[in-house]
């Protein structure tokens, strides 16, 4: 495979993780993918781990492991940290890069899609002050990924992924996108949470009127 100058990389995201897979090596290393997204850092990770705990969210426990780097990341994209930092036990974690093979596979196809269709534009929404914000939606979603909720983790990691990939594309579209996603998400777990409070009452009054 070539030896890509990382630093002035110009292949498209889809490419960059399919030359990854395509590496001989059994092991994939965190410390790999960091080197290999180069410049695109924050958001190119963002992309990667919402995907990764978004097909993942089906097995219990398994986004509260995943869920502590991408919560790193965004930390340091909420206090505005200028290149990607992560502790050296987490570079040297690894998973089997046929695993990787098969997520990368799961995704190419949509990934790609949406790739054809982005520029940078409206970069009002990816500006420094839009990234903080940003930064801050997403501890906030990465916080529900955490949570051991089966299936309740889908949509804040695939939130997590749209905002990094409109991070890392410059494509203030995605980024309204993916607000109006939290928006939406966000009302819905307040309607709910309504509909749960009012039944509750009303089974307490119910229950009241049973023992009273």
């Amino acid at each position: 495979m070539p030896d890509y100058d990382y630093q002035s990389d110009a292949r498209p995201f889809s490419q960059v993780l399919e030359d990854i897979g395509a590496r001989s090596e059994p092991k994939l290393y965190l410390g790999e993918l960091v080197n290999a997204f180069g410049e695109r850092g924050f958001g190119a990770m963002m992309v990667f781990l919402g995907l990764l705990n978004a097909l993942a969210s089906p097995i219990p426990g398994s986004t509260t492991v995943l869920g502590a780097p991408l919560m790193l990341i965004c930390l340091q994209l909420l206090f505005r940290r200028d290149q990607l930092w992560l502790p050296r036990w987490a570079l040297k974690s690894s998973l089997p890069r046929e695993e990787y093979r098969k997520v990368v596979d799961r995704v190419q196809r949509p990934l790609r899609a949406v790739e054809r269709i982005s520029r940078p534009r409206w970069l009002l929404l990816t500006n420094e002050i839009s990234e903080v914000l940003i930064g801050l939606a997403c501890c906030c979603l990465t916080l529900i990924v955490m949570l051991p909720i089966f299936g309740g983790n889908l949509f804040p990691s695939l939130f997590v992924a749209l905002f990094g990939f409109g991070l890392m594309q410059r494509d203030g579209a995605a980024v309204a996108t993916a607000w109006i996603g939290v928006a939406g998400f966000s009302a819905f777990v307040w309607l709910a949470w309504e509909v749960i409070c009012r039944i509750f009452l009303v089974s307490m009054d119910w229950w009241r009127g049973l023992i009273g």
